[in-house]
């Protein structure tokens, strides 16, 4: 279970209307809809991942004690939600650095994991990443095709899990298996406009093939009273805002349907060693998943 922790404003669907000038006056709803979000968590007794955007630790700083203390991952989005295909490296490392020491910081953990805005993740980004203290990224959507989508070349996106570096893991975003590309199936407005019972159908068939599932969702997904900025593209507004006002509900409902567990646990359940606190406080861990396909000892550690 992963949540993207950003606001409204910092989605791409509102980039080309809302300029990062415009940020600070924007109306933030990011620490309600955050904290909405850790009660339903709480609810069904769920344990997550929080890739918090540093912009808004910086202007929110409780939150992210309050996610921490409430027995989550907290882990990094960045500082300042660029897309990283489209940054020189130099830029990338000041920004996964600083977003890194303010997260840590804030929560008193250790930050391992990071997610880029959009997934927009690129293979020279892995390096940088490692070099900042990071030990594991979760960006990668091995699907067909995606206009926003970065990629990492050569990728086997048959690989939930593979260690691209001695001690740094990639951790997909889930898919539909096609074979070495799927179906986008982790979240997002896929999870919005797919009728939760043929969604449910497609995550049973994900691990059923003996995949781990990974879910994200971002905080403004439950919250259909966020602004419309004015000038939005038909398809970008449609992006957006499509069945905001039932996502809370579809929320919900994921969260009490499975066993979950943070993205740090993960990588240690597939490693074959314990996980720190299993899927649910005071659960033991779950067993190790099975490959549904031949893999070399080399790709599949």
């Amino acid at each position: 279970m992963s949540i993207d922790v950003e606001d409204w404003f910092h989605s791409e669907n509102v980039a080309d209307v809302v300029p990062r000038a415009a940020w600070d006056g924007c109306a933030q709803r990011a620490e309600r809809n955050t904290l909405r979000m850790l009660e339903i968590l709480a609810g069904h007794d769920v344990r997550a991942t929080f890739f918090v955007l540093g912009w808004v630790a910086e202007r929110r700083p409780a939150l992210v004690r309050d996610i921490a203390a409430a027995g989550h991952e907290v882990a990094s989005h960045g500082y300042g939600h660029e897309l990283v295909y489209r940054m020189r490296p130099a830029d990338f490392r000041a920004d996964v650095t600083r977003a890194r020491a303010l997260l840590e910081d804030l929560s008193g953990q250790e930050v391992r994991g990071y997610r880029a805005p959009c997934f927009s993740i690129t293979d020279w980004a892995i390096d940088e990443l490692q070099a900042a203290g990071y030990a594991y990224d979760s960006s990668m959507v091995p699907t067909l095709a995606h206009d926003r989508y970065g990629r990492i070349e050569g990728y086997d996106g048959r690989l939930p899990v593979a260690e691209l570096r001695p001690g740094f893991d990639e951790v997909c975003v889930s898919c539909l298996p096609f074979g070495r590309r799927g179906l986008p199936w982790g979240g997002g407005g896929w999870f919005r406009l797919t009728p939760f019972a043929l969604w449910m159908r497609g995550v049973e068939a994900i691990r059923n093939a003996g995949l781990p599932y990974v879910f994200y969702i971002h905080p403004w997904e439950i919250d259909p009273g966020h602004p419309v900025p004015p000038g939005m593209r038909p398809s970008n507004r449609f992006r957006q805002r499509v069945n905001l006002g039932r996502c809370e509900a579809r929320f919900d409902a994921i969260a009490g349907a499975l066993d979950w567990m943070p993205v740090a646990d993960l990588l240690e359940v597939w490693k074959g060693r314990p996980a720190a606190g299993g899927g649910r406080p005071g659960a033991a861990a779950p067993a190790p998943f099975r490959a549904p396909f031949p893999v070399d000892e080399e790709t599949s550690r």
